[in-house]
């Protein structure tokens, strides 16, 4: 089995971006490759197709490295996704399904079930693609949690993967991360560790050159690659760490606010709006954030009725209410749009204590919350929630949803990515022209740009021998885990 783990020295130190571009370059060698995440934690999900012909759900993460791979997706790729519902509770799907809830109380006991999936998972995977490429979670060097591991160096470990540790050098400190990464793990998993990637580099390479071979030195171990920070290289959102909006510095563009829900999900929604050069999207908290806005989107959310009552809290209702009665335009995307409703309805407590709550009564829609979750690819978009919609004889049509003057919602994820859909909703709204815009043509421009960069910047050539022979010969450094 050909493999190999690229894990990070903290979150969102680029590992995402890291086996995105690897996936396409090895794609582009003609190498069957597949992408693999253990355990994402991320609210952003996608729908693909499961085994058995019905919708499976798995990180968005994942889903973009499938396609930058030209491999279909599958829950094999992304085995246990957790959808954090609180500080200290997350929804997990398994293997594409919902399996049930982990807390901090029964973590560990949770986690023995859940990693045997993985594995097998994996194994899977191992057996139908020439190379998989596997991203870590986190740090591999969380030691308090390495018992029940399975996602880092207990993968690592189960498959016999090298693994290469990606630092993101723009935040400071990434020598000093590097070597405690490796030197606080044990022997064992030590013996993995085969080199760096150092990402976001924005200085002349020179000046970097003394500390890399420092850190080789020190650590014996190479550094495979010295990625640098380009403007143009985001992805496909993963995770809260990239609500800062998608700024335009074009005069007169037309202001989005997007409400930034506390649990807010799929908010990838939003990317192909980001792409288009007459709108500047930004993320808003607050009624002054709301008032001088051309377009408001409420977007989807782990909890509706938490993030309602949260809305309501702030006096966003109200401000959204002005919004809309002053002829501008709304648009509310699943549990966005369930907001925009007249009730919610809850009997069995699927998100709380059974019962109901007043939406914000902008449509002439209903939501009765069931125990099971819908799970669709349809046109024009995916769907993902518990939530049904029911229409009032006041609701007009709209594709996934209903409208009713310039208030529109749809349970319909992705549909923004349409660029027909897209393009005839902003001439309705905003009068704009199409922008001529193509968001497919730009993530596949994305992909190859980042493959690109790793072809040049990184030893490919390298990390696909290290993945077919595994780990080099490499010294113990102290202190080292107990």
């Amino acid at each position: 089995m050909a493999g190999l783990l690229v894990a990070g020295t903290t979150s969102d130190a680029g590992k995402t971006v890291v086996v995105t571009g690897l996936c396409r370059a090895l794609a582009r060698r003609g190498v069957r490759v597949a992408p693999y995440k253990a355990q994402n934690m991320s609210n952003n999900s996608m729908v693909c197709v499961g085994p058995d012909g019905e919708g499976a759900e798995v990180g968005r993460a994942q889903w973009i490295q499938a396609l930058a791979a030209r491999a279909d997706p599958e829950p094999a790729m992304n085995p246990v996704l957790l959808k954090p519902g609180s500080d200290q509770r997350s929804h997990v799907v398994l293997m594409g399904r919902p399996w049930g809830e982990l807390s901090s109380s029964n973590w560990m006991h949770g986690r023995a079930e859940l990693a045997a999936a993985a594995h097998q998972a994996y194994d899977d995977l191992a057996g139908r693609y020439d190379v998989i490429i596997a991203e870590g979670a986190g740090s591999p060097t969380e030691i308090n949690l390495r018992a029940g591991d399975y996602v880092n160096m207990g993968l690592a470990r189960h498959a016999g993967l090298p693994v290469v540790v990606v630092g993101d050098v723009d935040r400071g400190g990434v020598f000093a991360a590097f070597f405690g990464t490796v030197a606080l793990l044990s022997a064992e998993d030590q013996a993995l560790v085969a080199g760096f990637v150092v990402n976001k580099f924005r200085g002349q390479q020179k000046l970097l050159e003394p500390g890399l071979k420092d850190l080789e030195r020190v650590t014996g171990r190479r550094i495979y690659g010295t990625l640098p920070w380009h403007p143009g290289l985001w992805l496909d959102s993963e995770d809260a760490l990239d609500l800062d909006g998608r700024r335009s510095t074009k005069t007169g563009a037309r202001r989005v606010a997007v409400i930034r829900l506390p649990r807010i999900s799929n908010f990838t929604d939003l990317d192909a709006l980001g792409l288009e050069p007459d709108l500047d999207v930004v993320f808003a908290a607050d009624p002054r954030a709301v008032s001088d806005a051309d377009l408001v989107v409420l977007p989807g959310t782990r909890a509706t009725i938490s993030d309602l009552g949260w809305l309501r809290s702030r006096g966003l209702d109200a401000a959204i209410a002005a919004h809309a009665a002053a002829g501008k335009p709304v648009l509310g995307i699943c549990g966005g749009f369930q907001m925009l409703g007249r009730v919610i309805h809850d009997p069995d407590g699927i998100e709380g204590p059974p019962g109901e709550v007043a939406g914000l009564g902008l449509l002439d829609v209903e939501t009765c919350f069931g125990a099971d979750k819908v799970l669709r690819v349809s046109d024009g978009g995916y769907e993902i929630h518990h939530g049904r919609i029911t229409a009032g004889d006041g609701a007009q049509g709209y594709p996934g949803g209903a409208r009713s003057g310039l208030v529109f919602g749809t349970m319909r994820h992705g549909s923004l990515e349409g660029d027909a859909l897209r393009g005839a909703f902003l001439a309705e709204t905003l009068g704009l022209e199409a922008s001529g815009v193509s968001f497919p043509a730009a993530r596949e421009h994305r992909m190859d740009l980042l493959a690109d960069l790793i072809e040049e910047h990184v030893d490919v050539a390298a990390l696909a021998e290290l993945a077919r022979g595994g780990a080099p010969n490499v010294p113990f450094l102290a202190p080292g885990a107990p």
